[in-house]
């Protein structure tokens, strides 16, 4: 067994043990120190660009299967709380795998923290390290790819390395993967709050005059809130719901959500029911894993990205508008618009590469995007597209 030990140079001074190591697949061993729960996890690689909001990202279902590198060097200055979480099914075995930090937790300096980072991740049984230089690590990333890896937390600094490299470099990887069945909900639920505002905290919505069906693939729950402040009923079923059982409820529109995986598996269940809800004509609107949900049922196809779109700072154009957004991103898939059908088009490119975040149907009330506009965390530029959705619901209501 190979072990990370301690090392006392000449002089006396004794080396910190490295408690903390990121195993990646080709063998490449990345000391720091861990931090969150002890253990290891599996999973996929990626960069996060945004500054703040690092609860929300955490939380969020479509980082199942994936280690998280913030590239922002202070992660963890405002604590956590209770209120910022965008789902609540957050553990290592149905969320993200593992988070890597340059610099060490400070304690929290915010009037909304309630715990520190570090108690919040090991009360959900995630793994961290720090002490690592996450830019190094975003420009191997961007220049290789996202590897799968082994994150692992040991306080006595031993590791059996040999097993982590096995483990890591026997990974699938999440391309071919189907990660919905493990954020999914297992039953059908009703939603009505909205969203947090200062000093008031969560609103309930009282007086829906729309009914929307959502099909959860692993939604965040600020998209929920959104559609619940625009006046919406929200029932929200599992990923395996029968278009049938959804159409019986008769929804005004139908949501599509985001979640993680490769859409191309998730799609071997979930197209067919998208197929009927788009052949009944009923208003639809799709964000992310969604969105990609949307293109393959009509058609299309999906290709894996060489590193992603992870960030709350991502620059998208809106073609009906002709406007700029800056919008928060979460996929390492994209649709490819060259695979579209006659009775589609392109509504929404990325500025940083070009690829695919948005499309609308010419025949039929029903359009999708790749990023957030729900945000949580990020701007909000994108919120009129929950306006465009209700809009679109309530033409169908004349």
């Amino acid at each position: 067994m190979t072990q990370v030990q301690d090392k006392v140079a000449p002089s006396g001074w004794t080396k910190p043990v490295a408690t903390g190591v990121l195993v990646l697949a080709d063998g490449t061993v990345i000391e720091g120190i861990g931090l969150g729960a002890a253990g290891h996890s599996v999973g996929e690689v990626c960069f996060n660009t945004a500054m703040t909001g690092y609860q929300e990202i955490l939380t969020d279902p479509s980082y199942a299967g994936q280690i998280v590198i913030f590239t922002f060097p202070h992660i963890g200055n405002v604590g956590t709380n209770d209120e910022d979480s965008e789902t609540v099914r957050v553990a290592a075995d149905s969320g993200v795998r593992g988070i890597v930090v340059h610099a060490p937790i400070t304690g929290p300096a915010n009037f909304r923290s309630t715990h520190h980072l570090d108690h919040w991740l090991k009360n959900r049984g995630i793994v961290g390290i720090s002490g690592v230089d996450t830019r190094a690590l975003t420009a191997l990333i961007r220049e290789n790819g996202m590897p799968n890896a082994v994150i692992a937390h040991a306080p006595d600094g031993k590791f059996d390395l040999d097993a982590l490299k096995k483990e890591a470099a026997n990974w699938p990887g999440i391309d071919g993967m189907d990660l919905v069945p493990s954020v999914t909900t297992t039953q059908r639920y009703e939603w009505d709050e909205t969203v947090w505002e200062l000093g008031i905290g969560f609103g309930r919505q009282d007086k829906p005059v729309r009914r929307v069906v959502a099909i959860d693939y692993g939604v965040k729950s600020n998209i929920l809130r959104l559609l619940a402040k625009a006046g919406c009923a929200i029932t929200v079923v599992p990923a395996t719901t029968s278009a049938e059982d959804i159409l019986s409820l008769k929804p005004d529109g139908v949501f599509l959500s985001n979640g993680p995986g490769d859409p191309a598996e998730t799609g071997k269940y979930a197209v067919p029911i998208i197929q009927k809800i788009l052949e009944a004509k009923v208003p639809t609107f799709g964000i992310c894993l969604g969105h990609q949900m949307m293109a393959l049922a009509i058609g299309a196809k999906t290709q894996k990205m060489h590193q992603g779109h992870h960030g709350a700072n991502h620059p998208v154009k809106d073609f009906t508008t002709d406007k700029v957004e800056i919008v928060s991103m979460n996929h390492g898939f994209a649709v490819n618009p060259k695979t579209l059908p006659a009775n589609a088009k392109e509504t929404h490119k990325s500025l940083f590469d070009g690829s695919n975040c948005g499309i609308a149907m010419t025949d039929r009330p029903a359009f999708s995007v790749q990023h957030h506009p729900e945000a949580s965390p990020g701007p909000q530029d994108s919120h009129y597209l929950f306006k465009r959705f209700v809009d679109m619901m309530d033409a169908g209501k004349v």
